[in-house]
């Protein structure tokens, strides 16, 4: 199994140690080429703005956006999911509108307003998932075949996935708990 980690900015080093840690061959994604013979991608968390921006010089949006579209499974979190909503209502963000969701940007506010709460998370299990929020988004509107995935107590709706393509308002590569990657490395299997 090899997986890309778009590398451009953002958490992209705590994707690959815990890829590397679930021992799967992973690979910095920066250039075109790079995208070449993945079995699944990461967008990681980051600004938004600033991977969009470098995604859309190094050309990699219209491969990405193919290769998502032909099926290759996709991981997005905090700003990749962002990048992979189909409508961000708050924003003029470059976004590849691959996930049938509106998403709102830094919904809980400023940086210093950061946080972290358990999640229920029926996908990973019946343990809490550790939820690490940093200047996160929050999904305001699914459209049909979106499935949720976690809320918080409010409602509020902070992880989806939609046939190849999963995201979270959060940051699961911030914490110990690997359940939220081997999850994603479960639907890259079923696609082989």
């Amino acid at each position: 199994m090899r997986i890309g980690v778009l590398a451009s900015q953002g958490a992209f080093a705590e994707h690959l140690a815990v890829l590397r840690q679930l021992e799967v061959e992973v690979v910095p994604v920066r250039l075109p080429r790079e995208l070449e013979g993945l079995d699944g991608l990461i967008f990681p968390g980051g600004e938004s703005t600033s991977i969009g921006k470098l995604m859309l010089g190094d050309d990699l949006t219209g491969m990405i956006e193919n290769l998502a579209e032909d099926g290759l499974p996709v991981f997005g979190t905090c700003a990749g999911m962002i990048l992979l909503a189909n409508d961000v209502s708050d924003s003029s963000v470059p976004s590849l509108g691959l996930l049938k969701v509106t998403v709102r940007r830094n919904a809980f506010g400023r940086q210093k307003d950061s946080f972290e709460t358990e999640l229920d998370i029926p996908a990973l299990g019946d343990k809490p998932f550790p939820g690490v929020f940093i200047r996160a988004p929050i999904v305001e509107q699914v459209n049909s075949g979106v499935e949720v995935l976690a809320r918080l107590t409010d409602g509020t709706i902070v992880a989806v996935r939609q046939d190849n393509i999963v995201a979270s308002a959060f940051h699961p590569e911030l914490t110990a708990d690997l359940r939220f990657h081997k999850y994603f490395l479960d639907i890259v299997a079923q696609r082989h």
